[in-house]
């Protein structure tokens, strides 16, 4: 009987699984996970769950039952140390199980803060996993000072639940402006003046010296404006890197994260992967998506392809970003962008829209659903609007998708 081992509990680990039985896959199925717990969504963790608004089990991507009603064998609390390439197995738990398929779904890890400058104290924290966020939890008390490092939206949307939780947050991006690696000038204008009205301290061009310690626990930092300000509790949002430890040593090909081929495949033809750690062919060029979107599809083409179905990996990224009562939605990606076009909307919508030249490449909507869901019709479509008929608040988005 087939044998497909899955390593890594995410949400593409978890869709892998799933879809390789809802499309008929027979044979034994293997999923190993670093956590505790089941497969869980990552996303409300910085938000609803840890503004105590969701409760543990409803993280949870499916009941646990699940795995043991569908076959699937879930290992939790293990970790693969080595993949033996030669054998087929990996070793996790002080054993050897064999594979006749791998499917490495390790996902991404957060950059921190070096040790060299404090960034081991106690009180500095990451955002990345059910464990992280709730050691931060017992710190984010009304009152209590914040620093957030990082302008991404990593670290924007834990100023904004520190914020919420009425404590006095301070956030330093190094880069000239917030989200400037990911955004244009007109978006994060937006989100600084949002957060600014929200008592956010925002300083831009400021990084990070070292941080000040009092029985190996932070009690402020010193930054490269200068100032010495006391802080109770640090956040790092400094960004992820690919999970490739594990294949790197199995002597898998990495770049930017590990190497597929369109169909999910990397360099061993018994190995493939999905999600934030693979990185694939995209319209010329090769890109990794740390997005739920991508690690969902890519995991179910995956899947597919496990079982013969030969498919190429043809993506239409989008993405999201709570912050306060502001819904970020984007649509595409803006890589090479030439020029920005800005739409009202009603209520204080506002919708950016990416050209290259002529060409439609992303739309960023803060509290325009239409705006992201015209926006995202036409990318899937090759549609690419006039600027002019974009910018005129006359224009019937609808009609743009007829053009």
């Amino acid at each position: 009987m087939s044998h497909i081992v899955v390593v890594g509990a995410g949400q593409a680990g978890a869709a892998l699984v799933a879809r390789l039985r809802t499309d008929g896959f027979d044979g034994r199925i293997t999923l190993i996970g670093e956590e505790h717990v089941p497969p869980y969504q990552r996303p409300p963790l910085s938000k609803a769950y840890l503004m105590g608004e969701m409760a543990l089990e409803r993280l949870f991507l499916r009941p646990g039952s699940f795995y043991a009603e569908n076959g699937i064998d879930l290992h939790l609390d293990e970790t693969v140390v080595a993949i033996d390439r030669a054998d087929k197995v990996v070793v996790a738990g002080g054993r050897s199980i064999p594979y006749d398929q791998l499917a490495l779904t390790t996902g991404s890890v957060p950059r921190r803060l070096s040790g060299a400058i404090g960034g081991e104290l106690r009180g500095v924290h990451v955002v990345r996993t059910l464990a992280d966020v709730d050691a931060m939890a017992p710190d984010m008390a009304a009152g209590r000072r914040v620093l957030i490092v990082g302008g991404g939206y990593i670290g924007l949307e834990a100023a904004a639940i520190c914020a919420k939780r009425g404590m006095e947050v301070t956030l330093i991006e190094m880069a000239e402006r917030i989200l400037q690696r990911v955004a244009c000038p007109e978006t994060s204008a937006y989100f600084r003046d949002l957060h600014r009205a929200h008592g956010v301290d925002i300083r831009e061009g400021v990084g990070l010296t070292c941080l000040n310690a009092a029985d190996r626990h932070v009690t402020g930092a010193i930054l490269t404006d200068m100032t010495e300000p006391p802080f109770d509790m640090v956040i790092a949002g400094i960004g992820i890197s690919p999970a490739t430890s594990l294949a790197e040593a199995a002597g898998l090909e990495i770049d930017n994260g590990i190497k597929v081929d369109a169909r999910g495949r990397t360099s061993d033809p018994a190995i493939w992967s999905a999600g934030d750690c693979a990185s694939f062919p995209y319209r010329g060029q090769r890109i990794r998506l740390e997005s739920v979107q991508n690690a969902i599809d890519q995991a179910e083409l995956v899947a597919r392809n496990m079982m013969g179905a030969d498919e190429p990996y043809d993506p239409h990224p989008w993405f999201w970003s709570d912050q306060y009562d502001v819904k970020l939605q984007i649509a595409g990606l803006n890589t090479g962008y030439d020029r920005v076009v800005v739409r009202g909307g009603a209520d204080a919508a506002l919708s950016h829209w990416y050209y290259a030249g002529t060409r439609l490449l992303a739309v960023d909507a803060m509290n325009d659903p239409r705006a992201y869901m015209v926006g995202k019709r036409l990318l899937e479509a090759g549609k690419s609007p006039a600027a002019e008929l974009v910018a005129d608040t006359g224009t019937d988005l609808k009609t743009l998708l007829r053009a």
